[in-house]
């Protein structure tokens, strides 16, 4: 009788050492097959554009690397699962002293070529005390048909509830999550 309960006792043991040895090495592997994509990009928002009238700003194409940005990391295009916008930031950099207070709203979309256009980021109701930078609500969709173009574009849509009466310099920091499959795993 001392035995049997042993067995089970040793089997439980067991079970619980593989199960903290797969789940170590799941997480290993998710360390691996994860990287993030960071793009900057620089627009100017034009002086004397009107209040509560949408205008565009349209980011020159952005080459992506992602070839070597997959290559960098161990992976191929055609091993990469998903790409998730996780972070889409905006910056003043000049005129000195200048702030997004001018803003309403905002909203970012993506393109690339052969594929639609969609929303991927926004914020509304942007208040007066912004400060110099903003964070943007993002979509989580999974965008790497994009990403894995050579090229893509974004184009922020704003609301301004006030004249502009310079023209704004802003860096545009997006940051994309990657999930692939590593070559050879």
């Amino acid at each position: 009788m001392k035995h049997k309960h042993l067995n089970i006792f040793t089997i439980s043991i067991l079970f619980a050492l593989v199960a903290v040895v797969l789940a170590t090495g799941c997480k290993t592997v998710d360390k691996l097959t994860h990287f993030n994509m960071d793009y900057d990009e620089t627009i100017t928002i034009p002086s004397t554009i009107g209040i509560n009238l949408p205008f565009n700003l349209i980011t020159p194409n952005i080459r992506t690397n992602s070839e070597e940005t997959f290559q960098i990391n161990d992976t191929r295009k055609d091993l990469i699962e998903q790409i998730v916008l996780n972070e889409l930031d905006l910056s003043m950099i000049s005129p000195q002293n200048a702030d997004f207070s001018f803003l309403k709203s905002i909203e970012v979309y993506i393109s690339a070529d052969g594929l639609d256009e969609i929303k991927v980021a926004w914020k509304y109701d942007i208040t007066d005390d912004t400060g110099t930078s903003i964070k943007l609500e993002t979509a989580g969709y999974d965008l790497k048909d994009y990403i894995k173009k050579d090229e893509f574009i974004l184009k922020l849509t704003t609301v301004t509830d006030e004249l502009i009466l310079s023209d704004y310099d802003v860096e545009v920091k997006a940051k994309f999550f990657v999930d692939a499959k590593i070559l050879g795993i």
